[in-house]
């Protein structure tokens, strides 16, 4: 079994890749985001991990277009416990660091510890184990990355300052994405990731959400996005939760005979 992921060993995507799968399958990496979703999309790995929201920070809008061009299922939810820690070559001090370097969601998740230390420069790069990786091999001082202390342990450098990010109960929501399927497994879904393509008629909107409210569909985000070649109307990602499936795909059928369009993402088990 080949799993797909963005980023590295050390990564937070390698770390749900292994809290989901275990350790016995081939993990492979890429660059970015859109490479897991195409290589899951023509079969060359079995499922992607993608991150797709946290706590902090917000929805990753990107990826939510990423699963609907490349037109993949949701199989799974996985929500990780984020801790960001400060790190470097050891033998050196925070106060020998000119610059920190990490993934953008990371640097902003940490901004406000690094106000104590106005010398250091906070640099946008890919990933975060990645950066950690490159400080090791190429022994780089007088920079530090933000990484996971599994990236700490696998580069073997010197942690300066643990759970640095600014609100401690911080989580990211990770969704496992395969080609489509009708397998949904032995228990019936409770949760569902759907994209609504609204009629262009007044008030639509607040009637699709009474709509959902009333058929027992208990709304866990919406996001909008613009519809591309129709300018001024937009679709919806919405995440909706349910207790009864058989009134969720009655409420989806109403939707489409009378709301607009229904594109299930995907229909699992709520793991929040």
């Amino acid at each position: 079994m080949k799993i797909a992921i963005q980023g590295i060993p050390g990564s937070f995507h390698h770390q749900v890749a292994i809290n989901c799968f275990g350790t016995e399958v081939e993990i492979v990496g890429y660059r970015i985001f859109e490479e897991v979703a195409k290589c899951v999309a023509q079969g060359t790995c079995d499922y992607g991990v993608l991150a797709i929201e946290n706590s902090i920070a917000g929805a990753i809008l990107p990826n939510y277009e990423l699963i609907d061009r490349y037109n993949l299922t949701i199989k799974d939810e996985y929500y990780l416990p984020i801790s960001h820690n400060l790190m470097c070559l050891k033998g050196q001090k925070i106060e020998d660091l000119a610059e920190v370097r990490s993934h953008p969601m990371a640097l902003l998740q940490c901004k406000k510890f690094f106000e104590n230390y106005p010398q250091i420069k906070l640099v946008d790069d890919v990933d975060t184990a990645s950066v950690a990786k490159r400080i090791r091999e190429e022994k780089i001082k007088g920079i530090g990355a933000i990484a996971s202390m599994t990236a700490a342990q696998i580069y073997s450098l010197e942690v300066l300052a643990s759970d640095i990010q600014t609100v401690k109960n911080n989580f990211t929501r990770f969704i496992i994405l395969q080609k489509p399927t009708l397998d949904l497994g032995l228990v019936k879904p409770n949760k569902a990731s759907i994209k609504v393509t609204v009629n262009n008629e007044k008030g639509i909107l607040a009637k699709l959400l009474s709509h959902m409210s009333g058929s027992g569909l208990d709304l866990s985000k919406i996001q909008s996005i613009p519809v591309i070649e129709k300018p001024w109307e937009y679709s919806f990602f919405i995440d909706t939760e349910f207790e009864d499936y058989d009134a969720f795909k009655t409420a989806i059928a109403e939707i489409n005979s009378s709301f607009g369009s229904v594109k299930i993402f995907g229909e699992y088990q709520n793991r929040k």
